[in-house]
C-alpha cells in the first residue's frame, strides 16, 4: 500500500508543480504587492493601499456594480432554470431535448459576443423589430442598456447548465412524496417549494455558487463591448482592475482583487453558516 501511495504521489507530482507556479505562486505575491508601496524600492506599507481603495469613487462603482449586476443575473438564472427543470421533468415527451440546452455554453466566448453584437446593434435585428412595431432604436451596446444586453446572453449561455443540475437533483427524489402531496391536495408551487427544494437544497446550493460564479466572470463581456470606460451604470470591477493594470499599477489592482476575494469569502461563509443553522433546526 505505502509504495502505491509513492506511485500516486509521482503521477501527481507535475500537476502539483504546475499548481504552485501558476496559481499558488502568483496568489502570494500578488498579496505582497497590494501592501508594497510601488516605488523602485517597492516599500512594505501594510494596508495603506486598501485604504486608498476604498476610498476610491471608480472602486465602490465599480464593486457597488459588480454586487448588483451578478447578484440579479445569478437570481434569475437559478429561479428560470429551476422552474423550466421542474416543467421538464413533468413532462416527457420533452426529456430528450435537455442537451439542446447545453450547447450555448460550449460555444466560444468570442463566438457568442460577435453573435451578440450583431443582433443588438444600432441597425440590427432587436432595433429593426422595434421599429417595425412604432418604437425607437435603443443603444444597447453603448449606454446604460448594455446591462440588459449582457444579462439577456449570460442567462442564454448558462442556462443549461444549471438546468441539468437541477434535473439531476430532481430525479433523486422519491415520487411517492408528490402523490401523496396530491392526494393532499397539494398544488404546483406548494410541491415545487415544500417537498422538491428542501430535498434537493445542496444542489440548489450549488447551482446558486456556480451561477454567481459564472454572472461575475461574464463582466469580462461588457468590458470587451464597452472599453475601459463606459457608461457609469455598467461600470465594474473588471474595468477598474483592468485599467489599473494597464496603467501598471499593480498595488491597486491586486488590492481590488483582494477586497473582492475577501468580500466573496464572506458573503459565502454566512450562507453556508445560515444553511447549516437551518438544517440543524
Amino acid at each position: 500500500m505505502f509504495h502505491r501511495k509513492k506511485s500516486l504521489l509521482l503521477f501527481l507530482l507535475p500537476g502539483l508543480i504546475i499548481l504552485i507556479l501558476f496559481y499558488v505562486a502568483p496568489f502570494f505575491e500578488g498579496f505582497y504587492y497590494s501592501m508594497t508601496d510601488g516605488t523602485f524600492y517597492n516599500r512594505y506599507v501594510g494596508f495603506d493601499n486598501y485604504g486608498r481603495l476604498w476610498r476610491n469613487q471608480m472602486f465602490t462603482l465599480g464593486l457597488k456594480n459588480t454586487i448588483l449586476l451578478s447578484g440579479i443575473g445569478a437570481l434569475l438564472l437559478w429561479l428560470l432554470s429551476f422552474l423550466s427543470a421542474l416543467i421538464l421533468q413533468s413532462v416527457r415527451h420533452l426529456r430528450t431535448s435537455r442537451s439542446i440546452f447545453l450547447m450555448p455554453y460550449f460555444l466560444p466566448s468570442s463566438v457568442i459576443l460577435l453573435v451578440w453584437l450583431v443582433v443588438f446593434d444600432f441597425g440590427g435585428p432587436v432595433n429593426k423589430l422595434l421599429q417595425s412595431v412604432g418604437l425607437e432604436r435603443v443603444m444597447w451596446l453603448e449606454s446604460a442598456d448594455l446591462r440588459f444586453t449582457v444579462l439577456l446572453m449570460y442567462l442564454w449561455k448558462n442556462f443549461g447548465v444549471c438546468l441539468v443540475v437541477f434535473l439531476a437533483g430532481l430525479q433523486a427524489i422519491p415520487v411517492s412524496l408528490y402523490e401523496y402531496a396530491t392526494l393532499e391536495g397539494a398544488g404546483i408551487f406548494t410541491k415545487a417549494f415544500r417537498i422538491t427544494l428542501p430535498q434537493i437544497r445542496p444542489v440548489a446550493m450549488w447551482c446558486l455558487l456556480l451561477a454567481w460564479i459564472n454572472a461575475i466572470r461574464s463582466f469580462a463581456d461588457i468590458y470587451s463591448i464597452s472599453g475601459a470606460y463606459p457608461d457609469e451604470a455598467v461600470y465594474t470591477l473588471q474595468h477598474y482592475i483592468n485599467n489599473r493594470l494597464s496603467r501598471l499599477d499593480y498595488q491597486m489592482a491586486t488590492s481590488a482583487a483582494f477586497s473582492f476575494t475577501v468580500i466573496i469569502a464572506v458573503a459565502w461563509g454566512i450562507i453556508f453558516l445560515a444553511r447549516k443553522s437551518a438544517s440543524e433546526k
